[in-house]
């Protein structure tokens, strides 16, 4: 069996350091926004490259939080993708924003810039280009769209944890970038959590409002906000997480790299030249996806679509008024896009079964 995903292996290889840092907040008593946190938003801030971090209860609030704290609301539009987790378009509506959806790339998979270009109006208010699968968006040529607007720039990282960018963490460019820290991401909690990045520091102070309550003060709420807090337990995990960051990211390239090698008769993805994906995803395309699909699994190999249905074809989502005909680019990815295991702990030997078992499929 060679499982989609795996968790255990990981927890397995920093068992202790995992308990002991468990352990020290149960003991402490203190369970939100104690020093954990605090600790944890300092560190991530320094390893992403920015002034401030600031924890919250997921990627999906990270998106809305930043948002509100750009003062998005009824009446803006913001553009994004619709091959992107449901989270991205839920964060826009949540704030009254209108969900406006631009195509992809056919190499990259990521935003396209002249569809971005054709897609902004008087109304729009922010872009967010997301770094699907582990690969950084082309941003230069969005940040001169947006600057040239005075649009702000989002970046959804939740699934780009040390992805780079000519040289810069993605999370470190936009006005503000919205991290998920969801169980089987790059850097993952045992639980839900976020975090948002950002230089500014007006930006951080209304994070920091809107994430509690709108509080300055305990029980005195300045603006209105909500309850979103990244807490003590997941902030201690994450201190240990992140010091292996790299070391996972580079599995995961290695593991990539081989698959590449090794598959036939299949698309692999294409990293770009402008950045390192971190391979969050290993994401190839096949015309007999189905087929591939049961011939896979009836060999004991998990396999996955990110995501088998676009924002705009979900029954939450019709209301945008998109047809497939208006995302030509990522209508056809959705039916081609596989994704194959792919986690720091996976054997090579794991690797070299799956691509053999693809390139013996008939």
């Amino acid at each position: 069996m060679i499982p989609f995903f795996d968790l255990t292996k990981q927890y397995a290889s920093i068992k202790s350091e995992i308990d002991d840092a468990t352990a020290r907040v149960l003991k402490s008593g203190w369970f939100i926004l104690g020093p954990e946190v605090a600790a944890f938003e300092k560190e991530f801030a320094e390893y992403i490259g920015t002034r401030y971090a600031i924890g919250v209860g997921s990627g999906t609030e990270a998106i809305h939080i930043a948002l509100l704290a750009l003062g998005i609301g009824a009446g803006d539009e913001v553009i994004t993708v619709p091959n992107t987790a449901v989270a991205t378009v839920a964060a826009i509506e949540l704030t009254g924003a209108r969900a406006v959806l631009c195509d992809v790339r056919a190499d990259s998979m990521l935003m396209d810039i002249d569809a971005l270009a054709r897609a902004i109006t008087a109304r729009t208010k922010a872009i967010i280009p997301v770094h699907l699968f582990g690969q950084s968006c082309d941003l230069d040529p969005i940040f001169e769209i947006a600057r040239a607007r005075n649009i702000f720039v989002l970046e959804d990282c939740a699934q780009a944890h040390g992805a780079t960018y000519r040289g810069k963490r993605v999370g470190s460019m936009g006005d503000i970038a919205a991290f998920s820290f969801y169980p089987t991401k790059n850097l993952g909690a045992y639980g839900d959590g976020g975090a948002l990045t950002t230089n500014d520091p007006a930006l951080a102070e209304r994070v920091n409002l809107i994430r509690q309550y709108g509080w300055r003060e305990r029980y005195a709420s300045d603006i209105k906000g909500m309850n979103s807090r990244l807490d003590e337990l997941q902030a201690a995990i994450l201190r240990v997480k992140l010091r292996y960051l790299d070391a996972w990211n580079a599995a995961r390239r290695a593991r990539a790299a081989l698959y590449t090698e090794l598959l036939r008769g299949v698309i692999p993805p294409r990293e770009m030249n402008y950045g390192q994906s971190v391979y969050h995803l290993y994401v190839i395309q096949t015309a007999h996806r189905e087929s591939l699909i049961s011939n896979l699994k009836s060999q004991g190999i998990g396999t996955a679509i990110q995501y088998p249905q676009m924002i705009h074809r979900q029954a939450a989502y019709t209301n945008l008024g998109y047809r497939d005909d208006d995302l030509p680019v990522a209508s056809q990815l959705a039916r081609a896009i596989l994704s194959l295991p792919l986690y720091p702990e996976l054997a090579l030997d794991d690797v070299r079964a799956v691509a053999n078992a693809i390139n013996d499929f008939k």
